[in-house]
Formats: C-alpha cells, structure tokens, sequence
C-alpha cells in the first residue's frame, strides 16, 4: 500500500504544477465543508435540544427549534420530542369484592422542556417506556382496589378522576406531564360477567312472576266485585218481584220442583229421599203456608201505601 501512495504521489509530482494547486483547494473546501457540516444541526418543529460534551458531560443549555452550531467530536446533539404522545396500557388488576378486572388506559404524555437534561441523566430518551407502564400499573390497582366491580360501571367518571389525579401527581415525579388520562376499555372475567348475566335474567323472571301474581289478585278483586254486584243487583231484583208480586217465590219453587223432578226421572238409579229435600212436596201445607203469609200481609202493605 505504501508503494502505491508513493506512486501516486510521483504521478500527481509529474503533472502540471496548476493542476496539483487545484486539487489541493478541492481538498481543502471539501475538508472545510464537511466541517461546517458536522459544525451544524438542525431541532425541528416541537422538539428539543441538549448538547452532550465529551469533556463536561451533559450541558445544562436547552436549545429550541432551529439551526445551531456545536464543536465536531467533542459535542453531539440529543433531541427530545416534547409534543404529547399516546399510549395504551392494560392492566389486571382486582377489585374489593375480589373480582379479577382488565382495565385499558390511553394516556398523552410528553417531558417538560426545562427538565430535559435531569430527565437524560435519569431515564434517557425512552422515558416513556421507562416509567408509565410501571406507575400506571400501580396507580390503577390502587384505585380499583377501592370499588366494587358493579361500581367501577356505575361510577366509572368518578374512578377516571381519581386514576387522573394520582397519575398525574406521580408522574410528575419523573419530570412528565400527562395532558390526558382516560379509560377506554373496562372487562371482566368470564365467570363474573355469566354470573352478572344470570343474576339479570332472574331478577326479570321475578319482576315477571310478581306481575303474573299482582294480575292475579287484580282478576280475582274484578271477578268477587263482579259476583257481589251480580249477587246484590238479584236480591234487589228478587225483593222487587216480590213486592210487586207475592207469588214470584212460588213460582221459582214450582220451576225449582219441576228441574229435580226432570232430574230425578232421567236417572238410572233409584231415590228414596224425603220430598221436602228435593222440593216436590208441592201437595203439602207447608207449601200454601207462604201463600197465606203472604195474604195476611198483603191488606198490610195496601194500608201503609
């Protein structure tokens, strides 16, 4: 190798003496341009800057959005991107009634700006994947810990304010700001969520079996309402036929009497009962004796009207 630099040197020796100038200053500018190069970088839109020095470590100047200059080799730039980002983590956590729940949060953090260095020395660029999953994790089985599964449902506003507030407090520990906390996806075990199904459909079958019973009561109230009114409107009806006709009672016995006569005669069976019993005792006194009451008071009622 060394024969061929000697070499090239004879050759560029023996070319004109202009040429060699010339290729001395392309040599040097682009020397000089790759050091004007290396001299430069560039912090775009929503992030941030530190410089690390080789001799004095990280420095403590923040520099903003654009270009800047630094002294090649000795320092390199470390940009940070300080715009919130998102992130999603789920967490297995239980409840107070000891019911096992899987919770998603979406969380938008990113590093406060003025913290930057303090945060490189600590976590580094990947801070993010550094610290939430872990103190998400904690804070959310803290909080869960406090509700019952049916009121981490019912109450699930006041579950994202608690799980917010604690999240942002111990997030600011680690020099991050949270611009957004919230839950997006709440779950529970298959056995809790049968279980919460079939508790649902018996409290239906129940509402449905007191319906059934309160209808009940209310058909047997309309039908012994119906049958009172039924009963009192024939009483009234009777009293009335035998006040405008004191043989009515008669009658209905004569057609009472002729029934179980009809009755009596159809059967195949033999009847040795008493004919007051069965009402055929039509030829007896006992039965002209309403006629006669009935007489006697007749001239009564006359006289009173």
């Amino acid at each position: 190798m060394a024969k061929n630099i000697k070499d090239m040197a004879g050759r560029l020796s023996s070319m004109p003496k202009g040429f060699g100038t010339g290729v001395k200053l392309l040599i040097g500018a682009g020397i000089l341009g790759y050091g004007i190069k290396e001299s430069l970088f560039t912090v775009d839109g929503g992030h941030r800057g530190i410089i690390f020095s080789r001799i004095g470590g990280i420095q403590d100047r923040i520099y903003p959005e654009g270009l800047h200059f630094r002294i090649p080799w000795f320092q390199y730039p470390i940009i940070y991107d300080i715009r919130s980002k998102p992130r999603r983590i789920t967490s297995l956590t239980g409840s107070k009634d000891l019911q096992m729940v899987n919770i998603s949060l979406r969380v938008l953090s990113r590093p406060i700006s003025d913290k930057l260095p303090a945060m490189y020395q600590r976590l580094g660029v990947d801070y993010d994947e550094r610290v939430l999953p872990s103190i998400c994790n904690e804070v959310l089985k803290s909080v869960v810990a406090k509700f019952n599964a049916s009121q981490l449902i019912t109450q699930r506003s006041q579950v994202s304010m608690m799980v917010y507030k604690l999240l942002t407090d111990r997030a600011l520990d680690f020099n991050i700001i949270l611009d957004d906390v919230s839950i997006t996806d709440l779950s529970f075990s298959k056995e809790y969520a049968a279980a919460v199904e079939a508790k649902q459909v018996a409290q239906q079958e129940a509402q449905r079996a007191q319906f059934i019973v309160e209808k009940a009561k209310q058909e047997r109230q309309q039908k012994f309402l119906k049958s009172t009114y039924l009963c009192t409107l024939t009483l009234l009806h009777i009293g009335q036929a035998l006040k405008e006709n004191p043989g009515y009672l008669k009658l209905r016995r004569i057609r009472a009497a002729q029934n179980v006569a009809k009755t009596v005669s159809q059967a195949q069976n033999r009847v040795y009962l008493n004919a007051n019993s069965l009402l055929l005792n039509l030829s007896e006194n006992d039965f002209n004796l309403l006629d006669e009451i009935l007489a006697k008071n007749a001239p009564d009622a006359k006289k009173k009207k």
